[in-house]
């Protein structure tokens, strides 16, 4: 019995790192699973279309990495559907205070701004459908 009772020890100690290693990994993995089944559906289909329509009207957004709006306003379009966009970065190489020659040349003074081919803006996060709308694009938000 006292080999069983040292062991015991081991046992209690290694259970709650064996569940928090559990928990971590479903985790991550139910991270995965969600990444996979979003870039796979309609939703997303729908997304990559109206980001495609976006950019052959010939829309932009101007943007920067710092920007907490732009961030959120990637997240509306999924990763899938944010990269068929025409992104202009207004602060490149990660620096905070340098300034784009593109977004100076297109007076951008806030972020995200979306331009369309009038010459009209939209200044800060917005719907997809009123993207679509302003674009002319369709889009149905399910």
């Amino acid at each position: 019995m006292k080999l069983f009772s040292k062991n015991n020890n081991f046992v209690k100690d290694a259970v709650p790192i064996i569940l928090v290693v559990a928990i971590i990994v479903g985790f991550i993995l139910t991270i995965v699973w969600l990444n996979k089944k979003s870039a796979s559906s309609p939703e997303s289909a729908e997304k990559i279309q109206l980001a495609q329509c976006l950019k052959e009207k010939g829309v932009k957004m101007y943007g920067a990495f710092w920007c907490s709006h732009c961030q959120a306003q990637k997240t509306m379009f999924g990763t899938a559907a944010w990269k068929e966009l025409d992104y202009v970065e207004c602060s490149p190489n990660n620096d905070r205070r340098a300034i784009a020659q593109e977004c100076k040349d297109a007076n951008i003074s806030g972020y995200p701004t979306w331009v369309f081919p009038d010459s009209s803006r939209l200044q800060g996060e917005q719907e997809l459908k009123l993207l679509s709308e302003k674009a002319g694009c369709n889009y149905s938000e399910k």
